[in-house]
């Protein structure tokens, strides 16, 4: 068949757009401000795109339109629709579904699927839990909100298990996010998998756009538990749950009717013994493994322990899939080394200075991502922040007071206030002379070589394109490095 998405740069529809290219279906699709890596995937894959949501577009006449939730009915000032291909679908009854409910109708369908929930850590789990499960012999296939670099796609169908071992049926891992569908199906997108395998990650309030409170969240989450399967044909239903979050006791305690592993806690079933670098996996306190890789943090540690919860599951022995973390590479842009630029025209690691980019949007994943790179560089090194609140939560203000506690261990943090509706400097306020504002990108690159030194690690925080920041600082450190 041959299908037209709207909003295919985002990182689902873009890994939809794989599967179904995979699958041998004619893709093709629309968006607007399309940025790598996506941009990046569909260009190698021949996906053809079009600029903008232009009515005109029905003329492509597929034999489906898929939704993605950017697309909404919503008007601009003058009136006319944001989205005038939509507008179009409509008033000509032409046929169109959800990316969600797509997806389960023409991939999920009778495979064993194991979805990773929860605010944070989604991406980066999903990415662990299906290199262990490559590595075990079982040909996942996957879906990641991201670009995993040891598969260097965020989608793959995969195929029937290698390891004579698995008997049952093919798998596949899929980041479960609880937004909204779109906007004809306000249900959080992960319903529609109906997973055997459920990792809870852990639980805050977030997307503040859609949810009044966290009390509805912890509703979404249930509603994930209540379609895991108890018993069946292909063995029991499982759910993996961070044992250290009190909302997703929450959660637990509205009802669960499958098998349950906890992690995280002391008396968790899966537990940590030693540093994130390296760690002992215990199962209900016996070592079981070890894990020794270049990922630092406690919260890489949790989603370690998640993912080696939800492999066993499906038959991977937590000693196997600790070892398989050894290999394990990140996924871009999770604390993604961009450039090393030597400052002094010297050699050495004090004249070195070294740029990041990373995904953190939200206040505590921005905290992780500073803390985790502190205990990386140690105690002496300067670590500069950029940021910019582009989520919808962000900009509605909603966690504004937890930005300068996340902040709190960068030297300097630098924060991009283009339309923001709150007032970052009074915000940003407890953070005294280690916090600079910027409406543009050029004056927030100008603000950062005006202050860098050799030995210096710089971090760039957003969930989106952030501006090219990224390519325009780097070429400004170099060229401050030949002056």
């Amino acid at each position: 068949m041959h299908i037209h998405i709207l909003g295919i740069c985002g990182t689902f529809m873009g890994g939809l757009a794989a599967l179904a290219r995979a699958q041998g279906h004619t893709v093709t699709g629309c968006d607007t401000g399309v940025y790598p890596p996506m941009s990046d995937q569909l260009r190698a894959l021949g996906i053809d795109l079009v600029e903008g949501y232009a009515a005109a577009q029905l003329d492509v006449r597929p034999d489906q339109f898929v939704i993605g939730n950017v697309v909404s009915r919503a008007h601009v000032a003058d009136g006319s629709p944001r989205y005038p291909l939509m507008e179009a679908i409509l008033d000509a009854g032409a046929p169109y579904t959800s990316g969600p409910q797509w997806l389960s109708d023409h991939v999920l369908q009778g495979r064993h699927v194991l979805a990773v929930a929860g605010t944070h850590g989604k991406t980066t789990t999903t990415a662990m839990l299906a290199w262990i499960l490559e590595q075990a012999g079982l040909a996942p296939g996957f879906l990641v909100g991201g670009v995993p670099l040891n598969f260097d796609v965020s989608a793959r169908l995969g195929g029937p298990p290698r390891a004579a071992a698995h008997a049952g049926r093919s798998l596949f891992v899929i980041e479960a996010d609880e937004y909204d569908t779109a906007f004809f199906d306000k249900r959080s997108k992960f319903v529609h998998y109906r997973p055997r395998t459920v990792v809870l990650n852990n639980l805050e309030f977030d997307h503040a756009d859609i949810f009044e409170d966290l009390a509805a969240i912890e509703r979404q989450f249930h509603h994930l538990l209540r379609i895991v399967p108890g018993q069946g044909p292909h063995g029991c239903g499982r759910v993996i749950v961070n044992g250290l979050e009190e909302s997703l006791a929450r959660v637990m305690h509205a009802g669960c009717w499958s098998e349950v592993r906890s992690f995280g806690a002391t008396v968790s079933d899966f537990s940590a013994l030693g540093e994130p670098e390296q760690f002992q996996v215990l199962l209900r306190g016996v070592s079981v493994g070890e894990v020794r890789w270049s990922l630092t943090g406690v919260h890489n540690q949790l989603n370690a322990l998640a993912a080696i919860g939800a492999a066993e599951h499906v038959g991977v022995d937590p000693a196997a899939a600790a070892c398989a973390l050894a290999t394990f590479a990140n996924v871009r842009r999770r604390m993604e080394v961009l450039a090393r630029v030597n400052m002094a025209g010297a050699s050495g690691r004090d004249a070195v200075v070294t740029v990041y980019d990373d995904f953190a949007h939200h206040p505590t994943a921005i905290r992780t991502t500073v803390e985790g790179l502190r205990r990386s560089v140690g105690s002496d090194a300067r670590i500069l922040a950029l940021f910019e609140p582009r989520t919808n939560t962000m900009k509605l203000g909603q966690m504004k007071a937890q930005l300068p506690s996340s902040l709190a261990q960068a030297d300097l943090s630098f924060c991009h206030t283009a339309g923001l509706g709150w007032d970052a400097a009074q915000a940003l306020q407890p953070l005294g002379d280690k916090i600079r504002f910027a409406d543009t990108i050029e004056g927030l690159v100008q603000q950062v070589v005006a202050v860098v030194r050799g030995g210096d690690h710089i971090v760039c925080m957003s969930n989106g394109g952030f501006g090219g920041v990224h390519q325009k600082l780097v070429a400004a450190l170099k060229n401050r490095a030949l002056r």
